[in-house]
């Protein structure tokens, strides 16, 4: 009788680890890991999850889930590498060093890391820790091949986005086009389904990637250029599916709620007709913003945005690679208020070009606006292979072969910066909506 043989394959055990200790403004809570957990899931491991953000003995905690689960691979996400401060800069990643070395003093199996702080900085993460392998960009697919290679005990050659430690170039990650091919979470990688809080803002992603290029921005380097849309009848079902659980509050985390216009207005009147009884926030950019898209907004339970003003100067705008004007920002804050929308303004003081009265112009604009609240941040954060990177080089701000995990500010040349605290710190004194940073 012949032998027949069958290949049998054994789910692998995956604890994923969010190793984010920082809250501000808000809890944050880990939905791209939770995403990728999600996609393990689906791919037939069993995955386990621990958001470190409010514990407050790490060591105990990293312990006791390698104990009890017993993980053949441990993933670690890295959200943030410093709070973008010029001057007593918080190096965030500090902690992420703190969480990797803790994995690997429990546990010899493979540790992955991955989220977008490492996407900033894959090879100088990746040499500077005890982990084995990291995942450039968004995880959901990536995650499911470095799982089969490992299971295979195959080489992680070729692997798009993929760097091995002392390994070659990673090949080029690969987006994913159809976000709707990966599902929504499932609310309990997220919170405990059984005792939902109410100061929770669960965050919700529709779109991912951005095309609009902005000098100083890391995104295209975490989620691509190309923008990608979910089905808006998906997103809907989610925060559907969560407010039954008694979540309430949302935070839209695209980075351009409003682009495109169509899928922004379609999207709120969507939700508006599932009468889903929330209120949440998101990030506008100052750019075709109409009437018909802001009170679709507030009919859909919008009550504050995140606008990206910037600066009051169109010039300094420019230098940005902004595609608004301040007539535009202006517009925009009008109609927000008419359909009384809560506003959160920014300004980026000391970019290419500034000078004192651009300053005074960006402050005397900010107010004339009235923002709710007003965020004023002096010095701009260099991102490696952004167009501001390229500018601070020719400046001598940075150095060729400076990799920039260690956080690197530009500030223009010939504007004094103490001339620009002291004036931004006279203007918020009288001013108590505004923080500075």
């Amino acid at each position: 009788m012949a032998l027949r043989y069958v290949t049998i394959v054994v789910a692998m055990k995956v604890l994923l680890i969010s190793a984010n200790r920082t809250e501000i403004n808000m809890r944050t809570m880990p939905l791209g890991l939770a995403c990728v957990a999600q996609a393990a899931t689906e791919g037939g491991h069993a995955v386990n999850m621990l958001d470190l953000v409010q514990v407050d003995d790490i060591s105990s905690a990293i312990g006791d889930a390698i104990d009890r689960f017993a993980p053949d691979v441990i993933g670690i996400s890295i959200r943030n590498i410093d709070d973008q401060t010029m001057g007593n800069t918080r190096f965030l990643y500090d902690d992420d060093r703190k969480v990797i070395a803790l994995v690997r003093k429990f546990t010899d199996r493979p540790i992955v890391l991955g989220g977008a702080g490492y996407s900033m900085f894959p090879e100088a993460i990746l040499a500077d820790t005890q982990a084995d392998i990291g995942i450039e960009g968004e995880g959901e697919a990536a995650f499911a091949l470095v799982l089969d290679a490992i299971q295979a005990g195959r080489v992680f050659d070729g692997l798009p986005g993929v760097h091995v430690k002392g390994g070659g170039p990673a090949a080029a990650r690969a987006l994913i086009r159809q976000p709707d091919n990966f599902p929504l979470p499932a609310p309990a990688f997220m919170l405990d389904e059984a005792a939902v809080r109410n100061d929770i803002w669960m965050p919700v992603q529709t779109r991912r990637g951005c095309p609009m290029d902005c000098s100083y921005c890391s995104t295209a380097s975490i989620e691509g250029r190309i923008l990608r849309k979910r089905t808006i009848e998906n997103v809907v079902d989610w925060i559907g599916r969560l407010r039954r659980l008694g979540v309430r509050q949302f935070y839209f985390v695209d980075n351009t709620f409003n682009l495109p216009p169509s899928y922004a207005t379609a999207l709120c009147n969507t939700m508006a007709e599932a009468s889903l009884d929330i209120k949440w926030r998101c990030i506008l950019y100052p750019h075709r913003v109409d009437e018909a898209l802001v009170a679709a907004m507030a009919a859909a339970g919008c009550f504050e945005v995140s606008i990206g003003s910037e600066s009051g100067s169109d010039e300094i705008l420019k230098k940005f690679n902004k595609r608004f004007h301040h007539s535009d920002v202006e517009q925009a804050s009008k109609l927000l208020k008419k359909h009384r929308i809560k506003q959160m303004g920014f300004l980026m003081l000391g970019a290419p070009g500034e000078t004192r009265s651009s300053v005074e112009e960006s402050l005397a604009f900010a107010d004339s606006l009235g923002f709710d609240m007003l965020k004023i941040s002096i010095g701009i954060r260099i991102y490696p292979g952004t167009a501001l990177a390229g500018e601070a080089l020719r400046a001598g701000i940075i150095n060729p072969g400076d990799n920039l995990l260690e956080p690197r500010f530009y500030f223009t040349p010939g504007l004094d910066e103490g001339w620009a605290r002291e004036t931004v710190a006279r203007y918020s004194a009288t001013r108590p909506n505004c923080i500075t940073g």
